[in-house]
């Protein structure tokens, strides 16, 4: 990362609606992993709505030191041709170092050409422990083994073979890692306790039009035959990202605002959308249409200016169909705004919830209970301050969302994690009535 990306500084001037309509961009998270399943394809991928963030960049980087030819069509789409064998010995490790977890998706491809190699830790989000457990467990079933060393993770693929696994916990990324390395073994290998998430989802998607056949895509249990040889020019479309489309009714919300967000992925919504209605808010939704890669439900959600009240239970994330885990941090912001006192449960990192109270800056009354979970008092009036963005994405964001709410003149320093997940997002927002400048 550059010092520049690092210490990028924003000022907000808060306390205004929001209006009119925005659009909900693709998935940072299904991009990454598409692009990662794209090394299986020994001829070329052309992707369309590719996310043009920092983590996307990184990831490509890295593509591209192992022979991964790159070609920009647009701003949006994105050939890439892998070469005949990945060059692992040219491989950028400062790439991985700057990028986030989703660069140990690059495995199961090198795995298929490489038996032995040597992979750098990667770079993301500081939340508490994110150890690979899951994926170690998972791919050693499948004969590809991880041994992490203090700088490395060691691999050794030379007995891999089809199988049967259950996954060790609710991992997303472990699933993919699991999926994309069985797609290149062939025969059939069967994932218990498969995560239905919506990039896990993209990947099977992309990994069907290359001719991989999976049983069970939005289920518990897949099943995927894989192929030793996978060579079919393809064009995919990225699918849109419910985080995103989360956050923009997080911030009318807190705003009390009337806006339109179009392109809202509805399959990966419909939890927040119960406990949103039970908080007051009011929205409507439009008839279901495909998104451009033929799968994906999308509709149009308008948010109108409501009174919240807290629920009557706690909010907490659970593994899909539940509330995402991403989208949870978003439901702070909108119980500063809520009568009544919210208890949010944040189970699945050790830190996040810590983050949660950099809102308290602002005005907001938000108790920690302990690591995973806060109280949080409303309504509360909340004013400018200054804040340095978390090492961590969404908490970055919901602080950023909270300063659209706040009266007068907030400075948001260091924004560089919502720079990782978030395409110009200020000028989006700006788009709509927000005002934000860059100062730097």
């Amino acid at each position: 990362m550059s010092p520049s990306e690092n210490s990028q500084d924003v000022k907000i001037i808060g306390g205004h609606e929001l209006s009119g309509s925005v659009k909900t961009n693709s998935a940072k998270n299904s991009t990454v992993a598409v692009i990662a399943a794209s090394l299986l394809n020994q001829a070329p991928t052309t992707l369309h709505n590719v996310s043009r963030i920092a983590d996307v960049h990184r990831l490509l980087e890295a593509a591209e030191s192992l022979g991964v030819k790159l070609d920009w069509l647009d701003d949006k789409t994105l050939t890439l041709t892998p070469p005949d064998r990945l060059a692992i010995e040219d491989l950028d490790h400062q790439a991985i170092l700057r990028g986030g977890r989703s660069t140990i998706l690059f495995l199961g491809a090198v795995a298929a050409q490489h038996k032995k190699f040597n992979w750098p830790h990667a770079g993301g989000c500081k939340m508490g422990e994110r150890t690979i457990t899951a994926h170690r467990h998972g791919l050693k079933d499948l004969g590809i083994e991880i041994v992490t060393t203090e700088e490395y993770y060691e691999i050794d693929a030379t007995a891999a073979a089809s199988g049967e696994t259950t996954l060790y916990e609710s991992s997303d990324t472990a699933t993919e890692n699991i999926i994309i390395s069985a797609a290149k073994i062939p025969g059939k290998t069967t994932v218990h306790f498969a995560q239905a998430n919506y990039m896990v989802q993209e990947v099977c998607f992309y990994l069907e039009k290359l001719g991989i056949k999976i049983e069970g895509v939005g289920t518990s249990k897949l099943i995927i035959h894989g192929q030793s040889e996978i060579n079919t020019p393809v064009e995919y479309h990225i699918g849109e990202d419910p985080i995103e489309s989360m956050m923009f009714i997080a911030a009318a919300g807190t705003t009390h605002s009337k806006l339109l967000i179009q392109n809202c992925p509805i399959d990966f919504l419909r939890r927040e959308l119960i406990t949103l209605a039970a908080m007051g808010l009011e929205f409507s939704v439009s008839e279901e249409y495909l998104s451009n890669n033929g799968r994906t439900k999308l509709v149009d959600i308008i948010v109108l200016p409501s009174d919240l009240i807290a629920p009557p239970d706690k909010i907490h994330a659970l593994p899909y169909p539940g509330i995402n885990s991403d989208n949870l941090p978003f439901f702070v912001p909108l119980a500063t705004q809520a009568t009544g006192l919210t208890l949010i449960h944040d189970w699945m990192w050790e830190n996040r919830a810590l983050y949660f109270t950099e809102i308290n800056r602002l005005g907001a009354d938000i108790r920690l209970a302990d690591p995973h979970r806060v109280y949080v008092n409303g309504p509360t009036k909340l004013r400018g301050a200054r804040v340095v963005c978390p090492p961590a994405l969404r908490p970055s964001m919901i602080i950023l969302v909270s300063m659209l709410a706040a009266e007068g003149e907030s400075v948001l320093h260091s924004v560089h994690p919502i720079n990782r997940g978030y395409e110009n997002i200020f000028e989006r927002l700006n788009q709509i009535g927000a005002r934000i400048e860059v100062l730097n």
